[in-house]
């Protein structure tokens, strides 16, 4: 079956697709990809205000939800929640930026440089304090540029030390807004420290706070050859919480694809095990337009992305769980073969 026609399949009984009706599925986006974004060879799209963006979300059919880079998408807490107010937006998360200033390109969080380390773990708090006075759920933090890109480069058990030092500063601070931590294989390191999602678990562990969590990204997770699924499962059996970026690539590269365009059965699993557990958060797009028109690019994800959820809806959730634990393989392969490919 083609991939547009399977797509269409899985949205065919559902009811009208706007932001009001989402059948309990809440869809946000990371607005940083709205306006100009580029790569080492090409830039896409037109700068846009930090208002131009949020007005785009309007325009997108499936989101209402945002999520906004601190510091720079924001203003004041005054400002931006009025803009918020006037567009009828509501917050997923404020993700805060450790990688873009000058003294935090080389890394911040895992740096040998006290200074350097203490700017960053004040930069999370600020964060916090902006998350709170706007009143956003939660603050996620993607630590990409502390890693390494050649062996012997960096001391990797002061690395590890000064990781969860920072880490559990900041985690520690205003403890009402969890902190989530987003890991990721590879970029804009070649290799970053967190670069699995047990790692990352392995992090919070010794750490040992219970407000934080991970920021579980389908494309970061199978960039890092993990099942995602699995991941969130292995999450909140960890004891800890989780938050869902939603994308897709080839494996090779975090491409930030529409979600389901390469990895469709692994999506529709990470969804099912979502509902599962009862998660209530927003379902974050995390992907990039690149040469697309952007609302039409955000709407087909945010379509497949629905259409997956009523997907994992009808499915006998009991049914599939029993199977599992009487390993039924052949049952459980011919019930995703008519339930889910539909073929």
């Amino acid at each position: 079956m083609a991939q547009q026609d399977l797509f269409s399949n899985l949205s065919r009984d559902r009811v009208a697709f706007d932001n009001k009706d989402q059948d309990d599925m809440k869809q946000s986006v990371i607005i940083a990809f709205l306006g100009k974004t580029q790569d080492r060879f090409c830039e896409y799209h037109a700068p846009k205000s930090t208002y131009e963006k949020l007005q785009i979300v309007q325009q997108i059919k499936g989101f209402d939800g945002v999520e906004m880079v601190f510091p720079h998408e924001t203003s004041t807490p005054e400002e931006i929640s009025s803009m918020m107010r006037e567009l009828q937006l509501n917050w997923a998360a404020i993700n805060v930026n450790v990688k873009k200033e000058p003294q935090f390109v080389a890394g911040s969080l895992s740096r040998p440089v006290r200074q350097i380390r203490e700017e960053a773990v004040a930069l999370i708090k600020r964060a916090k304090d902006f998350a709170k006075a706007v009143g956003a759920p939660l603050v996620t933090c993607c630590p990409l540029s502390d890693g390494y890109d050649m062996l012997f480069q960096v001391d990797y058990q002061a690395a590890w030390k000064y990781l969860i030092e920072t880490i559990g500063e900041a985690a520690d601070y205003l403890p009402e807004i969890p902190l989530f931590l987003e890991p990721k294989y590879s970029e804009v390191r070649v290799h970053c420290h967190l670069d699995s999602t047990s790692k990352a678990l392995l992090l919070l562990k010794e750490i040992g706070n219970k407000n934080t969590g991970i920021t579980l990204d389908l494309g970061h997770s199978i960039q890092s050859q993990e099942n995602p699924a699995q991941m969130l499962v292995t999450t909140k059996e960890s004891g800890f919480d989780v938050y869902i970026h939603t994308n897709d690539n080839d494996t090779k590269a975090d491409w930030d694809l529409v979600g389901g365009s390469r990895h469709f059965l692994n999506y529709v699993e990470l969804l099912f095990w979502a509902k599962e557990y009862g998660y209530d958060k927003y379902f974050t797009t995390d992907a990039s337009p690149r040469i697309y028109n952007i609302i039409d690019f955000f709407e087909r994800h945010a379509e497949v992305s629905l259409g997956i959820w009523n997907l994992v809806n009808s499915l006998d959730a009991s049914k599939y769980r029993r199977l599992m634990r009487e390993e039924n393989h052949n049952e459980l392969i011919s019930l995703v073969t008519r339930e889910i490919y539909r073929v």
